[in-house]
């Protein structure tokens, strides 16, 4: 009874120690000091647990020294122990009473330690095995009875329950362990702004779970569908790719690496490949979204019994499963990046087209918008009162240029700008002598407008009007000149022969009258004809100051006679294919016109000259009061005179004759006086190749 109530006490004790107790190896001593006293006979009490070899390793028991080895040391293979074996096989309690009649023990054991009964049980739990217990003496078998095997097993039993408790426990730390993990992962990776820091910060938490494997990163590349390489190498550590596959290649498995990273993306789950040197490679690939956005490889020497359920790969793929939703925003948003940078180029590169095309206008070219403010000029416009495009950027027009309010800018520019309708119009420079052809153009935001000189266009519509105006004369002249002639003709012949008739010699005056009309309406009608021809003939090469010494005589004459003053300067000037006769009819029309112009006691110049080396230039200077701007714009036109008695054909022979050599007639006037430019072009000689 007292046995009992000892036994009772002792299960009460370890059932308390379970319970409160949560270091493994207190609660086994706790029970191996129970058996030891339940059982008096025994010299030895041992709990084996199972190594990953297979293999049972002391882990506690009494006593902890036996013939010099401690029990720790002690390791019992089953593949060299029938008994352990069949322990391990039945799950159920041997008592081997006389070792010298059964076999199964270790016969080393049995001889090292004088062992004569064994009393072998598994500590298992629902089927699952934790350890082995081993009784036995030392040279006086233990002579068991039922009852004490059994009380021996309700021990075991409690330690099989101490090991399941533990084995939960540590089963919930690590849990925790992981999650919290996987917590602190889910915190800095929602911290990462770049696809490197996501895959540093899974690298480093790979890492944690095996240390020393070696990582590395793949990204499918976007256009993957188009060909091309499906994969595209991007991180492993500090290796670079090159350096990655050396190591691969040394490993020898490259080529059925580069196979398996296909296969990883195409079947979306995680691969193995066994290495050289006992490593494993095992590929994990990156889904978010329903696909893959790459893979992470890793290189590692652990050994595993189940690939499929071992809890570091599983772990890993959590890593990784957490890590592919925020590599896949990240890679998208770089992804983004690069299109917004190329898109930005192609824009930037479009504006810059746009810009040369209009830079390169050489016509002024400006933008207002709704505001009528200045948002474009390029840089040919030019902008009147010498102001800067960058005075004028940003500011409202009718501000900068006041003066044009109410102009026909002002009206043309509001009713582009209202109607949103294309206007064009024509306007003159009030500071610079310029003509302008306008032309407004509406757009989203405002009006652009390009401006283009014009004043050559009208320098030559004026030239073109004044030649339609000889043009006409000449068809005139040509088809009158000889019907009038010939019956003037007749009437000065009978005028010469009635002069003869001594009766009608009291009217010789009268005579000689009307024969000079005739003369002078002849004259006209030569000028006309002269005016109206635009065929030179008779050019030869001849110098102009000859032209003028010649006629420098009738010039002084002219001159004295109105008592005014006459300076002449020639410069050595070249020869030039001239019209005697119509050069010197030129410089009369030209010198006379300046005569007429000038007060007695005036002088007029005569010069030429060679300017710029590209022309020879003819100058008539008066000293008389000027041109008025109305007239000077008429000057020329035939038939048009300021004269009381003049035909209006002097200054017209003169542009006639400058037409049909080339030249150009320009007038300069001021209140002081007036020239006339005559400027020749020099024709300069052929060089021999």
């Amino acid at each position: 009874m007292e046995n009992e109530q000892s036994r009772y006490s002792r299960l009460a004790n370890i059932t308390q120690i379970i319970n409160t107790k949560l270091e493994l190896r207190e609660v086994l001593e706790q029970v191996t000091t129970a058996i030891s006293e339940e059982i008096v006979r025994c010299n030895s009490v041992g709990i084996y647990l199972p190594q990953k070899d297979g293999t049972y390793r002391g882990f506690v028991g009494k006593p902890e020294l036996m013939g010099g080895m401690t029990l720790q040391s002690q390791v019992i293979d089953p593949a060299n122990d029938p008994l352990a074996a069949d322990v391990i096989a039945t799950r159920k309690t041997i008592y081997i009473r006389d070792t010298a009649t059964d076999h199964r023990p270790d016969p080393r054991s049995v001889e090292a330690f004088q062992i004569k009964s064994l009393l072998a049980l598994p500590i298992s739990y629902n089927g699952e095995l934790f350890g082995l217990v081993f009784l036995f003496d030392s040279g006086t078998p233990m002579d068991l009875t039922q009852s004490e095997i059994e009380s021996v097993e309700a021990y075991v039993n409690m330690a099989a329950v101490a090991i399941q408790n533990a084995k939960s426990i540590s089963q919930k730390e690590k849990l925790l362990e992981e999650k919290q993990l996987l917590l602190d992962l889910a915190q800095e990776l929602s911290l990462c702004s770049t696809i490197r820091e996501s895959l540093k910060t899974c690298f480093t938490y790979l890492d944690k779970t095996a240390a020393g494997c070696e990582l590395a990163a793949h990204i499918v590349k976007p256009s993957l569908e188009q060909g091309g390489k499906r994969l595209e190498f991007y991180k492993a550590g500090e290796k670079t790719e090159a350096e990655w596959n050396e190591h691969l290649i040394q490993l020898g498995s490259l080529a059925s690496y580069k196979e398996l990273l296909d296969d990883a993306v195409s079947l979306r789950k995680r691969m193995r490949l066994v290495l050289n040197g006992d490593k494993d490679l095992l590929l994990f690939p990156l889904i978010a979204m329903g696909k893959v956005q790459g893979v992470i490889s890793a290189i590692s020497s652990l050994e595993r019994e189940n690939y499929i359920e071992d809890p570091q790969i599983l772990l890993a793929q959590s890593i990784v499963d957490a890590t592919a939703p925020v590599f896949s925003n990240l890679l998208y948003m770089d992804q983004l990046e690069v299109m917004v940078e190329e898109r930005t180029s192609a824009l930037y590169a479009a504006n810059k087209r746009v810009n040369s095309v209009v830079e390169s206008i050489t016509d002024g070219f400006f933008a207002l918008n709704k505001n009528w403010e200045y948002v474009f000029m390029n840089q040919h416009h030019f902008l009147p009162g010498g102001k800067k495009a960058e005075d004028v950027m940003g500011r409202n027009i009718w501000e900068v240029y006041p003066d044009t309010v109410d102009t026909v800018i002002y009206t043309e520019f509001h009713r582009a700008m209202d109607e949103r309708m294309t206007v064009r119009f024509e306007t003159q420079s009030d500071e610079e002598d310029y003509w302008y052809e306008v032309t407004a153009y509406p757009f989203d935001d405002g009006i652009c407008c390009m401006l283009k000189n014009v004043k050559e266009k009208k320098k030559y519509e004026k030239e073109l009007k004044r030649l339609a105006n000889l043009d006409l004369i000449g068809q005139m002249a040509a088809g009158i000149s000889h019907e009038i002639r010939n019956p003037m003709t007749t009437v000065r012949g009978f005028l010469q022969l009635l002069k003869t008739d001594e009766l009608l010699a009291p009217h010789e005056g009268h005579f000689n009258l009307m024969i000079d009309e005739l003369d002078r309406a002849n004259a006209i009608i030569t000028e006309f004809l002269s005016v109206g021809n635009t065929r030179t003939s008779d050019m030869r090469k001849m110098n102009l100051n000859t032209i003028i010494n010649d006629i420098s005589p009738l010039i002084k004459v002219d001159t004295f006679n109105q008592n005014k003053h006459l300076e002449i300067y020639t410069q050595e000037i070249p020869d030039l294919l001239l019209n005697h006769n119509e050069i010197r009819q030129l410089i009369i029309n030209l010198y006379r016109n300046g005569l007429e112009a000038m007060e007695p006691g005036r002088t007029l110049t005569i010069g030429t000259y060679v300017e710029n080396d590209n022309c020879v230039v003819l100058a008539v200077q008066d000293q008389g009061c000027g041109i008025d701007s109305e007239i000077i714009e008429k000057i020329g036109t035939p038939f048009y005179t300021t004269k009381d008695e003049g035909t209006g054909l002097g200054l017209g022979i003169c542009y006639a004759v400058a037409a049909r050599h080339n030249a150009k007639i320009e007038i300069e006037t001021s209140p002081e006086g007036t020239i006339f430019f005559t400027r020749f072009p020099i024709d300069k000689p052929i060089e021999n190749e």
